[in-house]
């Protein structure tokens, strides 16, 4: 047997990759399973998206390679895009890179910067990525604190305490996966600044500014961001395209042409009809945004029926897509509680504890999922 890497002695498979293997197993055994666990949309792209995916694949040149960077006019659309929605000036020429989602983006960001033993601030709880990516790739995982009192934000005076001199990369998400918390402009003007005085690259991994959130904010709006921060951005929340993998990341000019150099020898570029495709959905109007935001009102207050039924406490002020709910005490463990809905109730909740350790003791319920699946489960309570 062929001996595999040491890297892979220091992750495990995704945990939604192993869990919904036994969720798929038990609806084959018949089971009436709903799955409240992954936000992955289950809504389609807009018809006009569609529509221009269709017509493009005629188009000629679509089936030959594409440009490493994207086509020009996705750069500039995506480039409008931030000016209108963000109002952030960014270059298409040199500060924009289309990516294939923006996991990959985490992956080629960690390769172009990182070097084996540099450590990186990642957040407790937060997207599990950040932690098995930093470490495939030699770095030391740092996590820091992210706690309900202090509105799941990092006691940034408490770190500057610590020795950071071997930090070189710090992970944050605003708006806050899982627990939808997010941050003020002055909370991002700390960020920016502590990552400046520290000599850190910081980056925003930003997917969920257009879900339930009526104040969207870029961590490059606040002055000067660029010259130590990146932006992760993706599609596949905001326009229901998850399965299409585009995804974005911004910053300045040298920063993003160190990640080109990654992306480059990694892949041969995005299909000409996805890209045709994100620049319609990112030319959305309002109403688009407004059906969207209705939808997932509706949901979310059956999703919050549901949590009442549980016994959960929760923020109503939280945004994106995920409803993150505290358990009662005397609950036990979250992957514990979890498992025994998923058996007695057959309702598959994703419990707080693959986020981090400070996720004991919550859930994470999906808006991902139709007004009548919800009704149901809250029936079977």
């Amino acid at each position: 047997m062929i001996q595999t890497a040491d890297r892979l002695q220091t992750i495990e498979e995704y945990y939604f990759s192993k869990k919904l293997r036994e969720v798929r197993a038990l609806a084959a055994d018949g089971k009436p399973i709903i799955n409240m666990g992954i936000g992955s949309p289950d809504l389609p792209p807009s018809d006009a998206v569609i529509s221009s995916f269709q017509e493009s694949i005629r188009h000629a040149g679509a089936h030959q390679y594409q440009s490493y960077q994207g086509l020009p006019e996705l750069r500039e659309t995506i480039a409008l895009f931030y000016k209108e929605k963000f109002n952030v000036d960014v270059n298409p020429a040199n500060e924009i890179l289309p990516l294939m989602g923006s996991k990959e983006g985490i992956m080629h960001i960690s390769m172009a910067f990182l070097n084996e033993g540099d450590e990186v601030l990642i957040p407790n709880p937060g997207y599990p990525t950040y932690t098995s990516v930093t470490k495939l790739v030699g770095a030391v995982p740092r996590q820091y604190d992210l706690i309900a009192d202090n509105g799941w934000f990092p006691d940034l005076e408490k770190l500057m305490l610590e020795d950071l001199s071997r930090v070189k990369l710090m992970w944050v998400s605003y708006p806050h996966m899982p627990t939808g918390a997010t941050a003020s402009f002055i909370q991002m003007e700390k960020l920016v600044a502590f990552a400046k005085k520290n000599n850190i690259l910081l980056v925003n991994d930003n997917p969920y500014s257009f879900v339930l959130s009526k104040s969207p904010l870029s961590i490059l709006s606040v002055k000067g961001a660029k010259d130590t921060v990146l932006e992760l951005n993706s599609l596949s929340k905001t326009f229901n395209m998850a399965g299409w993998r585009v995804g974005m990341v911004l910053g300045n000019q040298n920063n993003v042409n160190a990640i080109l150099k990654v992306k480059s020898n990694m892949d041969s570029g995005m299909f000409y009809g996805i890209q045709k495709g994100a620049i319609v959905a990112l030319r959305s109007g309002k109403d688009w945004f407004d059906q969207l935001d209705a939808i997932y009102e509706a949901r979310r207050k059956l999703m919050f029926q549901l949590a009442d039924k549980l016994k959960c406490t929760y923020d109503t002020d939280a945004v994106g897509m995920f409803v993150w709910a505290k358990l009662p005490d005397g609950s036990g463990h979250s992957e514990e509680f979890i498992d025994q809905v998923l058996h007695d109730k057959n309702i598959f909740i994703a419990p707080g504890t693959i986020f981090g350790s400070n996720g004991e003791g919550y859930i994470r319920f999906s808006l991902c999922v139709s007004e009548a699946k919800i009704k149901e489960a809250i029936s079977r309570f």
